[in-house]
C-alpha cells in the first residue's frame, strides 16, 4: 500500500473513532499503533471511563471478523478455543471453533477470569494458533487481542502472570474525560449511542495491507541499537527486579515502525523509541521494592519514572536521526 493511501486511511479510522471517544487522542492512536504493528493491546483503567467502549469502536471500523469475550469466574479455557463433540452421525470427535478464532478478539475485563482461563491465551497471543486435544488449529490473519483490564486493587480481580503480561505490545489507560468532553458525551448519548454510526473504514484486506506497510518502514541499525540499550538498562537497573524481555525489543522496534507510519515518516527516530517506552515496557517490569501486586496500577507511577529516568539516560545515537 502506497503511503499517501495509508496515511488517508489512517486518519480516517482516527476520525471514525473520535465520534464515539471524544477527547482521548493519545489513547486512540496508541491503540492504533498496536494494531497496524499486529500487536496485542492491554487497556487498563477504572470501571465507566470506556475501556470496552475503545475496543469495540477500534474494531467496529475494521470490516474483520470481531469477537468479544466476557472474562467471568466461571469462564472456562474450553470457552475460549473451543471443544471437541462427539458427531453421532460421522462416530468421530468434531472440534467446534471457539471465540478466539476471528481476526480481532476483545476481551472484556480479562483480570476477572481464574489464571487457568487467562492462560487459554497464551499458545494463541504468541504463536497464532490453538492446540485442542493434541491438534493445532491455525488462526486467521490478522489476529489482535484487544483486552481491558481493571486495576488489581479492584474487588475480584485477579492478577495477570507476568508472562500473559509480556504478550501484550503495550499497556495504555484512558483516564477520566475532562468537563466540556463529559458533557459532551452526555448530550450525544442522551437518545441514542454514537457506535451505532461507527461503519467498517476499511476491509480485512487492506488493513492486511496496511500491517504490511507498516512492517517495512525503516528502522536503522542506530535506531535498533538505541531501544536494545534502553531494554538492557531495564535488565541491569537495581530499582527492577524483572527488566525488559527480548520480546519487548521486537515489539518496541515493530510499535516504533507503525508509529512512524501512521506520523506519515517512512523511518523510524529515536523520538518513536522514546514515546513508546513506557506503554511498550512498563507492564512487564516488577520493581524491586513494591507495596501491591506486580504489575498493578499501585506501582504504575514509580515504574513510569524508572522507565523516563533510563530513557533520560541513554544515549541517542547521532547516526539514528533518519534513514541511512
Amino acid at each position: 500500500m502506497l503511503h499517501d493511501e495509508f496515511y488517508a486511511r489512517t486518519r480516517e479510522i482516527l476520525r471514525m473513532i473520535e465520534t464515539v471517544i471524544d477527547g482521548k487522542r493519545t489513547a486512540i492512536e496508541m491503540a492504533l499503533t498496536v494494531l497496524l504493528a499486529e500487536g496485542h493491546l492491554l487497556i487498563e483503567d477504572v470501571p465507566g471511563v470506556g475501556k470496552t467502549m475503545l475496543a469495540r469502536t477500534l474494531a467496529r471500523t475494521m470490516d474483520c471478523s470481531v469477537m468479544r469475550i466476557q472474562f467471568t469466574p466461571d469462564l472456562l479455557p474450553a470457552d475460549i478455543t473451543g471443544v471437541s463433540v462427539y458427531n453421532q452421525v460421522d462416530r468421530e470427535f468434531e472440534f467446534k471453533p471457539g471465540p478466539i478464532f476471528a481476526n480481532i478478539v476483545i476481551g472484556d475485563e480479562i483480570n476477572r477470569a481464574s489464571p487457568k482461563t487467562q492462560s487459554a491465551l497464551l499458545e494463541s497471543m504468541e504463536e497464532g494458533q490453538v492446540t485442542v486435544d493434541g491438534r493445532s488449529y491455525v488462526l486467521g490473519t490478522p489476529f489482535i487481542v484487544i483486552a481491558t483490564q481493571n486495576p488489581i486493587e479492584m474487588e475480584g480481580t485477579y492478577p495477570l502472570p507476568e508472562a500473559q503480561r509480556d504478550r501484550f505490545m503495550a499497556r495504555i489507560s484512558m483516564g477520566y474525560p475532562d468537563a466540556a468532553a463529559e458533557l459532551a458525551m452526555l448530550r450525544q448519548r442522551a437518545t441514542s449511542s454514537p457506535l451505532d454510526a461507527v461503519t467498517p473504514v476499511v476491509t480485512r484486506e487492506q488493513l492486511a495491507a496496511m500491517i504490511a506497510t507498516a512492517r517495512n518502514v525503516y528502522a536503522s541499525r542506530a535506531v535498533e541499537q538505541y531501544a536494545v540499550a534502553i531494554a538492557q538498562a531495564t535488565r541491569d537497573n537495581r530499582e527492577l527486579r524483572l527488566g525488559a524481555s527480548p520480546r519487548a525489543t521486537l515489539q518496541l522496534i515493530r510499535a516504533a515502525k507503525a508509529r512512524a507510519a501512521l506520523d506519515g515518516r517512512e523511518f523510524v527516530l529515536p523520538d518513536d523509541i522514546d514515546a513508546l517506552a513506557v506503554p511498550v515496557l512498563g507492564h512487564r517490569l516488577i520493581a524491586a521494592r513494591r507495596s501491591g501486586v506486580s504489575g498493578s496500577a499501585l506501582s504504575g507511577g514509580s515504574l513510569t519514572e524508572i522507565i523516563s529516568t533510563i530513557v533520560a539516560r541513554t544515549p541517542v545515537p547521532i547516526s539514528a536521526a533518519g534513514p541511512a
